[in-house]
């Protein structure tokens, strides 16, 4: 992606007032932006979400559930044989060239890559919490594949929290069908799908999965949420992905500058407690929006969806 420059005086700017604790759009330095969740907008996903960060990062994630071969070719022995008795994910990131300047070009598919590394990293690892056992039909043979395909509409910052937060509300969203296994004998094991409307379930862990809160320093302080100018003034950054029982899943620390021990356990801390919030408010969103969903339903009413209009 082409640099983007920052003039001194903005720089300035942007210290003083994190020092402060007054940021040019007048949160502090821990706050975020009004979040703006809603689910089911793809009609022929199995799971959908969007979210935006007040009026600018914008991302939609569609999830699909997919029957699929269990593939152990090339696989030792011992990865093959935990292998055999789990689903996949497969992970896929694309920055529209619309949602910024800096996404067009050869270099956005780097940055593109980068983020699909990240997402797939965090949820095909043991700190997912997803049950990927569980979306095995035949150990060996058949699974469910879970295609989870993120793009970003508008960049205004904090790229990579607004993925997770959007990834984590698509996975509740999605429809598991339930299926129906059978061993006709002599080892050899069939399965039926349900043709059940409401036969289905969600996928075992979804609310297990972490969300991703990334810490900016700026001077002696760090904050989060941070728009494109406050990112150039970045230092430093600490990425902290935490789960709902505020265990920290992963770190990782990106940017040119360095981070004081002291304040690196400060920013650590500060992650997980903000994690933790906000998976609780997130889920409350998403359940808030289902029960509504149902008591239309229930009394015959229409249900609209905001979609693309739901920033105006």
């Amino acid at each position: 992606m082409p640099p983007t420059l920052i003039s001194p005086s903005e720089n300035d700017y942007i210290l003083r007032g994190v020092d402060a604790n007054i940021r040019a759009d007048g949160r502090g330095r821990l706050d975020y932006r009004q979040v703006i969740l809603e689910t089911g907008l793809i009609t022929q996903a199995s799971g959908s979400a969007r979210c935006r960060l007040g009026e600018g990062t914008d991302v939609l994630v569609g999830v699909k559930v997919e029957l699929g071969a269990i593939e152990l070719d090339g696989v030792e022995e011992d990865v093959a044989e935990i292998k055999a008795k789990r689903g996949r994910v497969i992970c896929n990131v694309e920055c529209s060239p619309i949602a910024s300047q800096q996404f067009a070009g050869r270099g956005a598919d780097d940055f593109n890559i980068e983020l699909t590394q990240m997402l797939d990293r965090v949820l095909n690892g043991p700190q997912s919490g997803l049950d990927l056992e569980k979306l095995c039909i035949i150990p060996g043979q058949q699974c469910w594949i879970v295609y989870i395909d993120a793009i970003v509409l508008d960049y205004a910052g904090n790229l990579l929290d607004t993925i997770f937060m959007t990834t984590r509300a698509a996975l509740y969203n999605t429809k598991v069908p339930k299926t129906i296994i059978q061993d006709i004998g002599d080892g050899e094991i069939v399965f039926d799908i349900s043709d059940d409307v409401e036969g289905w379930e969600r996928i075992e862990g979804w609310d297990k999965v972490p969300v991703a809160i990334t810490l900016n320093k700026i001077g002696s302080r760090h904050i989060v949420d941070a728009t494109p100018l406050e990112e150039l003034t970045t230092e430093a950054k600490l990425l902290v992905t935490v789960n709902k029982n505020g265990k920290v899943c992963g770190l990782q620390k990106s940017g040119g500058g360095s981070i004081d021990p002291s304040l690196l356990n400060e920013m650590v801390q500060t992650g997980r407690s903000l994690g933790q919030s906000l998976i609780k408010s997130l889920d409350e969103m998403v359940r808030r929006e289902e029960n509504d969903i149902n008591l239309k339903q229930s009394r015959r009413e229409r249900v609209e969806k905001l979609g693309f209009f739901a920033a105006t």
